[in-house]
């Protein structure tokens, strides 16, 4: 029986895979993601993760054939790592991840791939169509697009291609960014951001509010919005223009047939954040506006993407399972 592994390393959370021959998850778990204090700690946490999953389902490491591990960035391809990442909360400098897996899994080919691409390859992998010009684009902690081109995943040479989430929106750069820069989309729309940008707007507008700003996360602001508190409509109203200036960049950047649209804050909330941007990008100056829909494969997209990969030779084809 031909084995695989994958990985879905988010900022907060884990989440590993077993699957047979066709792609069929057996055995899956997910974990709160280690926060540090260092590099190695990860990793390891990362490889006992895998390493109880694989012991639950009676398999010995030389049973694993392929490993596909999806992770935030910036990656270093050359090393299979993880390079300062911003949106841990401990700085930390590298989180090796091909070298110890190669070496716990000797038998394995081992992918190591932003969790964007990932979750392109995953949705092509499971599409009824496979569709050769796509987007997935994640909201969540971060933001970022894994972009598939006329039958190309597009990773770029050093494996961040698709990094949207640091596009310059606001050209007066008014919300910094975890990487160092300021006015990034990821500075306005994603899940750690809201907060700060809602007490941002608490401090600089009038809008009254019954939210504890200082306390209140992201769906705690949707969550407010919906009850029509004032600030809470303001900040998802802005958020929405981020988001479609965003969305109108990577249309007008990749053509794409579809983008398909993940992350905890798009799938826990897709009447707020999908449908505003379906009318949006419907009434935009667009020579063919994509179908915009919510991931059909919600959160699971990088982890079946990664699984994908592992089955695939790193490329998502069909044509190619180990």
């Amino acid at each position: 029986m031909v084995w695989t592994v994958g990985v879905d390393l988010g900022a907060t959370n884990l989440r590993v895979a077993i699957a047979g021959a066709s792609g069929e998850i057996i055995a899956q778990q997910r974990a709160p993601t280690a926060q540090g204090p260092d590099g190695a700690s990860i990793t390891q946490s990362v490889l006992e993760e895998v390493e109880a999953l694989c012991t639950e389902v009676g398999l010995h490491p030389t049973d694993i054939v392929g490993v596909g591990i999806a992770t935030f960035g910036p990656l270093d391809m050359q090393q299979g790592a993880v390079v300062s990442p911003s949106n841990l909360p401990n700085a930390i400098e590298q989180i090796d991840l091909l070298a110890p897996f190669s070496d716990r899994y000797p038998s394995a080919e081992v992918h190591v791939l932003n969790d964007a691409t990932a979750g392109v390859i995953g949705e092509r992998f499971h599409a009824p169509m496979h569709p050769d010009n796509m987007v997935y684009l994640t909201i969540s902690s971060g933001i970022g697009a894994g972009v598939c081109v006329d039958g190309s995943v597009l990773r770029g040479w050093d494996g961040n291609a698709g990094e949207v989430g640091h596009i310059m929106v606001d050209p007066d750069q008014t919300l910094p960014c975890g990487c160092g820069g300021a006015g990034h989309w990821e500075s306005y729309a994603s899940g750690e951001a809201i907060p700060r940008y809602t007490r941002h707007l608490a401090a600089t507008t009038n809008h009254r509010t019954g939210m504890s700003v200082e306390s209140v996360d992201a769906a705690g602001v949707f969550a407010a919005a919906a009850e029509d508190d004032p600030l809470a409509a303001t900040v998802v109203a802005e958020v929405n223009r981020w988001n479609r200036i965003g969305l109108e960049t990577i249309i007008r950047a990749y053509a794409p047939f579809i983008i398909s649209i993940g992350g905890s804050v798009a799938v826990h909330n897709p009447d707020a954040v999908i449908a505003p941007l379906r009318t949006a990008i419907d009434h935009a100056p667009i020579t063919t506006a994509p179908d915009i829909r919510l991931s059909p494969l919600g959160n699971e997209a990088p982890l079946l993407g990664a699984v994908a990969a592992a089955m695939t030779g790193g490329t998502g084809d069909r044509r190619r399972l180990v």
